[in-house]
């Protein structure tokens, strides 16, 4: 399966771009010349990030009968100081609240996503170091 984005010109440094029938703009901070009207691009990469073993651990724990009231998962990236400026490091936090939800079963659904099935992970951990935790309240 392959996948095939454009990724239009908006004038100045804006773009759009369209993602399975969705549109996503683009646009740099005002110091570099953009109007700051949509996300940047790099940080798009930690929403894919996300979004992907977000999805992964909800899919793998509603198999094994584990469903939180909330879940979340926050993305920070470390830029590197030197161009081409990249993420060199990237932390999750899986923040879940519920109760009595079974600590060992949100470790084994993140440790299956982490190694196995998000591809996303298995991008950015070639260039990155990722790293994770785990935080549940009652």
């Amino acid at each position: 399966m392959n996948n095939k984005i454009n990724v239009s010109w908006s004038g100045e440094m804006a773009f759009e771009a369209e993602v399975n029938d969705f549109k996503i703009k683009l646009d740099a901070d005002e110091k570099v010349g953009g109007k700051n009207s949509g996300p940047r691009p790099k940080a798009l990469s930690l929403v894919s990030l996300g979004g992907c073993t977000g999805m992964d651990v909800v899919s793998i724990l509603a198999k094994m009968r584990v469903v939180p009231e909330t879940f979340d998962v926050e993305v920070t990236g470390e830029l590197t100081e030197e161009h081409p400026k990249y993420y060199d490091k990237i932390h999750l936090v899986y923040s879940f609240t519920g109760k009595d939800l079974p600590y060992a079963k949100l470790e084994k659904a993140i440790n299956l996503s982490q190694e196995r099935y998000c591809g996303v992970n298995a991008m950015l951990s070639k260039a990155a170091e990722v790293t994770y935790e785990i935080r549940v309240d009652e």
